[in-house]
């Protein structure tokens, strides 16, 4: 059976120029860019995902603000939600880019991954819940170890969300451990070209820390006031957002302005690391060297490429 395409992903680790390189890959082709961020689906999340301000944006952006910090949101709604823009575009003939750094999205974008079927406010999952809020994620991720030790030891214990999950599909017959095993081995829904953007890592790392000063000279601490008086500390999901929890902690009195900059930075880094682990398990992604070419020659490469593929 020949899949439906093409699609074009831009992937890479935070700050490494991803956005910048997928709009002007959507320009080109007379596309949108389908963002690909488990963060920047929240209304009033801008300045601390680096979501491009509308006003700035030379193609749509799409799958951006499709939901209030109070939401729940999944990978499953996303896969929905973004293949249904995905369809659109290759029903006229127009080649969607997808880009963002969270991994977990792109799969589920791009390749058959089925999701287990509790959802938020369920009965089982409100019970786990309410385990966690009554005794705290210790006595949760014991119940984990008791049933499936195998899957426990691939999450960190205070990952409630996670080890939830793990709960209810091991209620389901499921396990965390194994549907973590096929993750990895990918079966394509599109045919999906992936380019990923690599460069050196103290190069990544100048970018990172000159992208947070940016962020709160532009005014995060005040956005991050605003989401909090519209609940941002009762949010599942949003509340542990890279940036927002450290502001957080900040205007709680846990520890002083610079002292949350600092942990931005540091926390930021950590994240880029994990999201390169992510991909380059990935085989199919063809990777560009930010040390080597800059974006218009990534852009002359990849177009250059779809052309090739298409005669």
């Amino acid at each position: 059976m020949s899949l439906a395409g093409p699609v074009i992903a831009v992937v890479g680790p935070t700050a490494s120029g991803k956005s910048s390189l997928a709009e002007q890959l959507a320009v080109c082709l007379s596309s949108a860019v389908i963002s690909v961020d488990a963060m920047q689906i929240y209304r009033g999340m801008n300045i601390g995902t680096a979501k491009t301000p509308a006003d700035k944006r030379r193609a749509h952006l799409l799958m951006v603000d499709v939901a209030d910090i109070s939401q729940s949101y999944s990978a499953e709604l996303f896969q929905k939600q973004a293949r249904s823009y995905i369809n659109a575009f290759l029903k006229q003939r127009r080649v969607p880019v997808l880009c963002g750094g969270t991994g977990l999205y792109l799969d589920a974008a791009i390749d058959e991954l089925r999701f287990p079927s509790g959802k938020a406010g369920d009965s089982a999952r409100k019970r786990y819940e309410q385990l966690a809020e009554k005794y705290g994620p210790d006595k949760l991720y014991a119940l984990l170890v008791k049933r499936d030790l195998q899957s426990a030891q691939l999450i960190h214990p205070h990952n409630v969300r996670r080890v939830i999950r793990a709960l209810e599909m091991h209620d389901q017959g499921l396990s965390y451990a194994e549907g973590n095993k096929r993750l990895h081995e990918h079966t394509p829904h599109y045919d999906c070209r992936i380019w990923g953007i690599s460069m050196n890592r103290m190069r990544l790392y100048d970018r990172i820390e000159r992208r947070v000063d940016k962020m709160f000279d532009v005014g995060f601490v005040e956005e991050v006031k605003r989401l909090r008086s519209q609940g941002l500390e009762s949010s599942q999901t949003a509340r542990q957002a890279i940036g927002y929890k450290e502001v957080l902690n900040y205007l709680e009195g846990r520890c002083t302005l610079e002292d949350a900059k600092l942990a931005v930075k540091r926390n930021t880094k950590h994240y880029a690391k994990r999201q390169l682990t992510w991909l380059r398990r990935d085989g199919r992604i063809q990777w560009l060297d930010y040390n080597r070419v800059d974006e218009k020659q990534a852009v002359q490469l990849i177009l250059a490429n779809l052309k090739e593929s298409s005669n």
